[in-house]
């Protein structure tokens, strides 16, 4: 396996996006693999932060928070691991295309959801390709209310009746969608949509793998909620990373450190 760690340990950047692969005989001529791990950099782990407590929402009570706390989304740092949950990895204009990848994409996944259960959007980052439907539903007895802002897609604002759903088509933002509802205003997730099928959204642990990457240099850019780009100096251009046809480039820890944290 080929290590490369380039600029990545300069300070700096869920779940559920996993680029399909590619025929195997295709993957060693053609494409390569990007992973590695977003963390936290500090010696403390950031506590856990209740947005309400149970029981204590201040709408729709016996639905909003009824079993448990709701519990902020925002930096979520796993106490074993230090990896950070909800993180965005994606390439930047890639250099090159997969088509097979995003066949396979679109045949096992021609759709995503965005549910509403106990007055939480879940999951709470989500990134899809422009040619997956988005599904956005409620597991919910109560009305809530969905709104969103983007630069390349219409704005959206509907009212969702309990137990209902809306379908939607967007197309690929450079930058993610906020999810929000404002009958509840605690409510929040985030949506990244791409023309391309290089992408990820960091575990529990941090970890990342964005498979069936073309072979030769890749701009990777890492982006989380309460940092924005990771690495300050290339933002949304990224950082330059070599891909090999056949091999696995680990980009090892990526950390975030306190001081960046807004």
């Amino acid at each position: 396996m080929r290590s490369v760690f380039h600029r990545w340990a300069m300070p700096g950047l869920a779940l559920a996006c996993v680029v399909a692969t590619t025929s195997a005989a295709s993957a060693q001529s053609e494409y390569g693999t990007i992973k590695g791990r977003l963390v936290w950099g500090g010696s403390e782990v950031p506590p856990e932060k209740n947005l309400i407590e149970k029981g204590k929402a201040p709408k729709d009570a016996e639905t909003c928070g009824n079993s448990g706390p709701i519990v902020s989304r925002e930096l979520v740092v796993d106490p074993a691991t230090k990896g950070i949950s909800y993180g965005f990895v994606y390439l930047a204009r890639p250099n090159g295309s997969n088509p097979e990848a995003v066949k396979a994409l679109l045949t096992k996944s021609p759709k995503v959801e965005l549910d509403q259960k106990g007055c939480e959007f879940l999951p709470y980052a989500q990134c899809f390709h422009q040619d997956q439907k988005l599904v956005i539903k409620s597991s919910d007895p109560v009305n809530h209310n969905v709104r969103y802002a983007a630069f390349a897609n219409s704005p959206f604002n509907q009212i969702l009746a309990p137990n209902g759903q809306v379908e939607i088509s967007l197309v690929a933002e450079k930058r993610p969608i906020v999810v929000a509802c404002d009958i509840h205003s605690w409510m929040k997730s985030y949506l990244m949509v791409f023309d391309h099928p290089f992408f990820a959204v960091t575990g529990k642990d941090g970890s990342f793998e964005i498979k069936g990457v073309p072979a030769g240099t890749q701009n990777v850019v890492l982006w989380q909620e309460k940092v924005g780009y990771v690495d300050t100096k290339t933002k949304a251009k990224g950082i330059p990373v070599t891909v090999t046809a056949g091999e696995v480039t680990d980009l090892g820890d990526v950390k975030i450190e306190p001081s960046q944290v807004k």
